[in-house]
């Protein structure tokens, strides 16, 4: 039997169950992988807790992964047994030792990007990248912020943005953090346990505000986001770490500003196979050319993913967290 973390009810960390499933033979269009890294991203907090819609319970979480086709149902052609493969995005469920996985949202992957940095960057590097492209275009003298900017997905977006050229604004925990966000191209981290986030960022744009501020931790900063944002700026909410904020009124905002509120989602990005293999041959491109350096803090036993989510939430990891079957 095939081993697998198991939500039955949603809550804490510790409704992480480690337990035995079964995983049915690839039907028409699907392949079975065996799974060799899992990468732990954000949302799987957000399933974990129902804060995002998701399937229905019981269900195993986990929205990326690497591992090797071991077969393929009828009609599938784009993958065969013994390819290595990347996972990202729905169907949920890659914390498994195996699984089924539709064919055609398999993401072939290079030789020359090992199985761990792949993991730790499907989900966080194609996120980076849509949202520096896609839900706002970045470019040379952007002044933008990034909330958790030493997380992981956080210091990928760090790293592009500067490549872009954009001004990077990003908050942090602590010192330790803040360098190794200035280290990965942050020009100002903000260490919001010291001072007001939203206060430093109209310091530093002299009370312009941030063209564009991406935020995953949610009713902590999102209100705050929006103090700091510039009349015609865009607020991009793309996960909720610390809960829902409170829901925004728009008409009730000052009236001298136009500013943009948007949900970005990973699904919809790369809902069509050529958006999801072009997005994913961006960040292939972007590790080949050094542009971005994959940092994973720590890797751990997939049995061990309550403790994983639970250093993620209490921000004491800096980087990417993978699991190993």
């Amino acid at each position: 039997m095939t081993k697998a973390i198991v939500i039955h009810e949603f809550g804490g960390p510790e409704v992480l169950s480690w337990e035995e499933v079964n995983v049915p033979a690839p039907g028409p269009g699907e392949a079975l992988l065996r799974q060799t890294a899992i990468g732990m991203n954000l949302m799987e907090v957000g399933l974990r807790m129902g804060t995002y819609p998701g399937p229905a319970l019981p269900f195993i979480p986990g929205v990326e992964s690497t591992g090797v086709v071991e077969a393929v149902g009828p009609g599938v052609s784009v993958v065969k047994p013994g390819d290595r493969v990347g996972c990202a995005g729905l169907p949920v469920g890659s914390y498994a030792e195996k699984r089924v996985f539709p064919a055609d949202r398999l993401i072939p992957l290079p030789d020359d990007i090992p199985d761990e940095t792949a993991a730790a960057s499907m989900v966080a590097a194609m996120t980076a990248d849509y949202l520096l492209k896609r839900t706002y275009k970045v470019g040379p003298g952007t002044k933008m912020l990034i909330h958790a900017a030493a997380g992981g997905t956080g210091l990928m977006v760090c790293q592009i943005a500067k490549h872009l050229g954009a001004e990077v604004m990003g908050t942090v925990s602590s010192e330790e953090k803040a360098e190794i966000a200035r280290q990965n191209g942050c020009t100002h981290p903000i260490i919001y346990t010291r001072e007001n986030f939203a206060d430093r960022v109209l310091e530093i744009t002299d009370g312009r505000g941030a063209d564009v501020i991406y935020d995953s931790i949610g009713k902590d900063t999102f209100y705050e986001s929006v103090r700091c944002l510039h009349r015609f700026g865009t607020l991009g909410l793309f996960g909720v770490a610390s809960g829902l904020p409170e829901p925004l009124q728009l008409m009730t905002l000052d009236l001298l500003t136009e500013q943009k509120f948007t949900r970005p989602s990973f699904y919809a990005q790369v809902a069509e196979r050529e958006d999801l293999l072009a997005i994913a041959e961006n960040v292939f491109g972007y590790l080949r050319d050094g542009v971005l350096k994959v940092r994973v803090d720590r890797s751990m036993a997939l049995r061990d993913a309550a403790e994983g989510h639970r250093a993620v939430e209490s921000r004491q990891t800096v980087g990417s967290l993978v699991f190993v079957p």
